[in-house]
């Protein structure tokens, strides 16, 4: 798997197919998703003066995020986003 550097998580998006009255909507009109599962978490970043912050979420969150945020990328078949932990907005119970 990859690992993110820095303060950057790899998120794994949740797509959802939209219809409006039976017609399918194409993909690159869809809205893009804003929330997802967490696959991967850095080990935390570290400030200037040395100090190291430890990540706010886990593998395995479910999150809501900004939504133009991070970068889409293909690991092994599969489309994950890459994010800094800034562009989460909130962690779902």
């Amino acid at each position: 798997m990859l690992k993110p550097l820095g303060d950057r998580v790899i998120l794994q998006q949740e797509e959802e197919e939209q219809t409006i009255g039976g017609i399918v909507i194409a993909n690159n009109a869809k809205e893009k998703p804003q929330s997802g599962k967490v696959v991967v978490v850095n080990d935390g970043r570290v400030l200037d003066n040395g100090t190291k912050v430890d990540p706010s979420v886990k593998v395995g969150d479910q999150v809501l995020f900004d939504k133009y945020a991070g970068t889409e990328v293909k690991y092994q078949g599969a489309k994950y986003l890459v994010l800094h932990e800034k562009d989460i907005v909130a962690i779902e119970d």
